[in-house]
């Protein structure tokens, strides 16, 4: 047992804890995704619960490749990919927003078909990867520098702008998030506050202008922006199709109890739309009651105590923030998740990371946790070997501002 063990770590580095959290979430998704899938097999007639099943375990097994090959990759070359990555995610949400209107009564503007594999792939989550990235790439090349604001407005926030300006027509819920997260990273990398605050104030004006143009040209962007307008109209509003979901799931939440009904026997599952993806912590609740929901919630509290220890132990500024500006929207994300369930705030489409069925949602959250688990088996390389470390081509962008400057 202990060889097994050995041969385990000599082919895994990182946090362990890390590994075991992602593996305990993952493990246990199965459950209620097998339980919840009889909704789209029985209701909505679409294949089969082990066919369901299988497709949740395949998504897994290449979540966790990604994973696997991104930990045992240099974190320092995920600074240089971002820019090459910047006008790659543009060109990619331009070309999601200008595909159909729906696809099977969802909204198509989020998603594109990836070919051969036939899996739909929410390019905004990659985008907001993307961006995380960049912006924790950015905040690190000047940890030692006054940040100037013209400057900034040029190499930081026009190239967050024009990514987070082709999420907004379809996915507000997401352009909102990474909206917060970059605040948030660029708070805690030290950019001065007076311009953070700037910085959301023109966010809200672009936002209200955004909103009176749609709403004054309707045709512009059919079935994009009236989709998330309505799910914040609605909030309170139990008629609407979003207040339907709310209340089924409050009922799945209420009926559980303390212990549950039990493994696979939910009722709610069979009346909740998105019972596998945005509602599975109700379907949770009711079949494995408060203490089940509360083993979920300690996993995730457990990994932002491994992710803030992860972040105090990197040796570089960028690890530093690289680990705040991918880890923590997980868990942020998972609070959204549980929040729509328990009627706490409006519909977002988020789902909860590493439990919820769908490729997106596991591909890139395994793709952020690799990138948390690279810092992690790199805590101990040093400001100066970062500098001086440039085996990559790609790598050579991280010095790129500087010799400009020069």
């Amino acid at each position: 047992m202990s060889s097994l063990l050995q041969n385990i770590k000599s082919y895994i580095k990182g946090d362990l804890f890390i590994w075991a959290l992602v593996a305990l979430l993952a493990l246990f998704s199965f459950m209620p995704v097998y339980s919840a899938s009889t909704n789209l097999v029985y209701v909505a007639g679409n294949g089969t619960t082990i066919g369901i099943l299988i497709k949740h375990a395949v998504l897994l097994l290449m979540g966790f490749t990604i994973m696997f090959f991104i930990h045992r990759t240099p974190y320092r070359y995920f600074s240089g990919v971002s820019v090459v990555m910047i006008p790659i995610v543009i060109v990619l949400l331009i070309v999601t927003l200008a595909q159909g209107t729906t696809i099977g009564g969802a909204n198509a503007a989020r998603w594109i078909r990836i070919p051969i594999i036939g899996v739909g792939f929410q390019t905004s989550t990659l985008a907001g990867l993307v961006i995380m990235v960049y912006t924790a790439r950015y905040l690190a090349k000047r940890k030692d520098d006054i940040i100037d604001f013209k400057e900034s407005l040029l190499r930081l926030w026009t190239p967050i702008a024009l990514v987070l300006m082709f999420i907004l027509p379809a996915n507000f819920s997401t352009t909102a998030i990474v909206f917060m997260m970059v605040l948030m990273l660029c708070f805690v990398g030290g950019y001065p506050i007076k311009y953070l605050a700037g910085i959301i104030g023109a966010g809200i004006v672009i936002l209200l202008l955004f909103v009176l143009t749609a709403k004054a040209f309707p045709g512009l962007m059919p079935n994009r922006v009236d989709t998330w307008m309505s799910r914040i109209e609605s909030f309170s509003d139990d008629d609407s199709k979003e207040g339907y979901q709310v209340e089924n799931a409050k009922i799945a939440i209420a009926t559980g109890g303390l212990t549950g009904k039990g493994p696979g026997k939910s009722v709610q599952k069979n009346f909740l739309p998105q019972s596998s993806s945005d509602f599975i912590f109700a379907i949770i609740v009711e079949e494995y009651g408060l203490f089940g929901a509360g083993l979920v919630l300690l996993v995730y509290f457990v990994l932002t105590f491994r992710l803030y220890v992860a972040a105090k132990k990197a040796g570089t500024v960028f690890g530093k923030l690289l680990i705040v500006g991918v880890g923590f929207p997980i868990v942020f994300q998972a609070v959204i998740n549980m929040m729509v369930a328990t009627n706490l705030g409006p519909v977002t489409g988020q789902t909860l990371p590493l439990i919820s069925s769908g490729g997106t949602s596991i591909w890139m959250t395994c793709l952020a946790v690799g990138m948390v688990l690279s810092v992690t088996a790199s805590a101990n390389v040093t400001e100066e070997q970062l500098a001086t470390e440039s085996e990559d081509p790609l790598e050579k962008l991280y010095h790129t501002e500087e010799i400009e400057e020069a």
